[in-house]
């Protein structure tokens, strides 16, 4: 047990420059502009977040403690939170206020996702995720106002806790193992015709352009759903791979084997081209725009104490 201890102590103990975190910060706070100001340009902040009873399409829940304070979900409280979601998200961008913007931004972005279940996404979770985990990272000690601020320089190389990225990269292995094991339908696994991608590209409701020219290629949309599930179910074991890594001096033959070749490259590389699909072919929402803001976690700074 102590052994145990004295590990967990060593990896929270790690710190390395805050590069990742601050482009990750970058990233993240695009995504919630993207996705607030989508809403915006499609008319929709009045017919989503406000509740049927002051002219909004459902009957919304009011409980989260900012829309109580504003008055519940009326379009004076909608156009608030947006407004400040966008205040908020700019400041993320530009690394101002460190972790008490991360913090009202979550709350923010919470309180608008909270109006009801069927009106968020998975994408929606992995952002509040994001900013709750910024809220305990030094994200704004580089490539930021607060660094121009107190050093009179854009960049530092001031090490800052290692631990949220860590953790930031278990969430996104998290999301896609989960991924998998949801996906247990034949059109999915082994054990039916891998047939899952043709039919999403047959629905009107995703697809961003006519795809029944996919038909002509059915084989290529079965390998694709082959890969696709085959690479989230066994994601999980990437965190073997980080041990590996992790413990390399320690030798043994199943840690060289892991380490003999970076595994992590393949794997991403395989994952950004998922995305980039996704993107070209069918319109979910940010999702994809956040899930690669994830990726820029998995470089480890160049100064970091130890290929991490």
């Amino acid at each position: 047990m102590r052994r145990l201890w004295s590990a967990w102590v060593a990896l929270l103990s790690v710190r390395e420059p805050a590069t990742s975190l601050a482009r990750f910060r970058i990233a993240l706070g695009l995504v919630v502009l993207y996705s607030l100001l989508s809403m915006v340009a499609a008319d929709l902040v009045e017919v989503m977040w406000v509740d049927f009873d002051h002219g909004g399409l459902q009957t919304l829940d009011a409980r989260h403690w900012l829309v109580r304070a504003l008055g519940g979900r009326t379009p004076t409280t909608a156009w608030t939170l947006v407004g400040a979601g966008l205040g908020l998200g700019a400041l993320l961008v530009v690394g101002l206020g460190g972790r008490l913007t991360a913090l009202g931004l979550l709350q923010v972005y919470y309180a608008i996702n909270t109006a009801k279940g069927t009106l968020t996404g998975g994408y929606d979770t992995l952002i509040t995720n994001a900013l709750w985990l910024l809220v305990f990272a030094q994200s704004t000690a580089t490539l930021s106002l607060d660094c121009r601020r107190r050093t009179g320089r854009w960049t530092s190389d001031e090490p800052v806790p290692a631990w949220p990225r860590y953790l930031l990269i278990l969430q996104l292995l998290v999301v896609y193992g989960t991924t998998g094991l949801y996906k247990l339908s034949p059109v999915w696994t082994p054990g039916g015709d891998y047939s899952a991608l043709y039919w999403v590209f047959q629905d009107p409701t995703w697809r961003r352009f006519d795809m029944t020219l996919t038909a002509s290629i059915y084989p290529l949309t079965q390998l694709a759903t082959a890969v696709t599930w085959w690479w989230e179910v066994l994601t999980p074991l990437m965190l073997v791979v980080y041990w590996a890594r992790h413990t390399a001096a320690r030798g043994g033959r199943l840690r060289r084997a892991l380490n003999r070749y970076d595994l992590r490259k393949p794997w991403a590389a395989i994952g950004i081209g998922l995305h980039l699909g996704i993107l070209a072919m069918l319109n979910v929402g940010p999702f994809s725009w956040i899930s690669m803001s994830y990726y820029l976690c998995l470089i480890p700074p160049r100064a970091a104490q130890g290929d991490r």
